[in-house]
């Protein structure tokens, strides 16, 4: 009688833990949890397919360098505006940056900018990606490399937490200039944390002026 009873034990034990295991370790990702003010985003980087945009994402979570900065803008679509994209990370804190980031284009990675999609801004150097990214509500084909546009770095998805990224798509903006303008949040989302959910971090174990004083973001 008593076998019997463990053995369901056991069995019952092992169904329950079967949801579980469903959001667990992806083969060849790595999970990233952003903790924000206005809830979870769980993404999963593609460290097979872009290993050093992978890499350099990693770094300034294992730093501690996204904790406090912001999401701060929204770009919605005209013509369908629950779709587009919302951007966040360091901004211009060059307290943070780490060295720039060669881009690993969507034609060498085949990583495009579908729903969901994470990416590293850059400005106009294609070159000089650091600490500022992206995330996909619906396709984004022209942010993939195409002609003689070398297009952004996706390099991952999110694989929990759409509804976050949605939310804050949908916030009120403002201001801002050139390609950004009208487009930033009038009340950024605070990012107040980032962290593993996969592997051993591995901090660069560089000082971190930015703890020092007042963000600028």
């Amino acid at each position: 009688m008593r076998a019997m009873v463990l053995a369901l034990l056991a069995l019952f034990l092992a169904s329950s833990a079967a949801p579980a295991r469903q959001g667990g370790a992806i083969p060849g990702m790595v999970r990233v949890r952003l903790v924000t003010s206005v809830g979870p985003i769980v993404l999963a980087l593609d460290a097979k397919r872009a290993p050093k945009t992978t890499a350099n994402f990693l770094a300034y979570v294992d730093d501690g360098r996204f904790e406090g900065t912001l999401f701060y803008r929204s770009a919605r679509r005209k013509g369908d505006p629950k779709l587009g994209f919302i951007q966040g990370g360091i901004g211009t804190d060059a307290r943070r940056m780490l060295e720039p980031l060669p881009l690993e284009q969507t034609n060498q990675t085949g990583i495009k900018h579908l729903d969901g999609a994470i990416s590293m801004a850059h400005g106009p150097n294609a070159d000089a990606a650091n600490g500022n990214f992206s995330i996909m509500v619906g396709a984004n084909p022209s942010l993939d490399a195409h002609g003689s546009s070398r297009g952004f770095a996706a390099f991952g998805r999110v694989v929990s937490g759409m509804d976050t990224v949605k939310r804050i798509l949908a916030m009120a903006t403002g201001g801002g200039r050139e390609a950004m303008k009208g487009q930033m949040i009038l009340q950024p989302v605070r990012i107040l944390r980032a962290e593993r959910l996969d592997g051993v971090a591995r901090p660069t174990g560089r000082v971190k002026p930015w703890l020092i004083g007042p963000p600028r973001m």
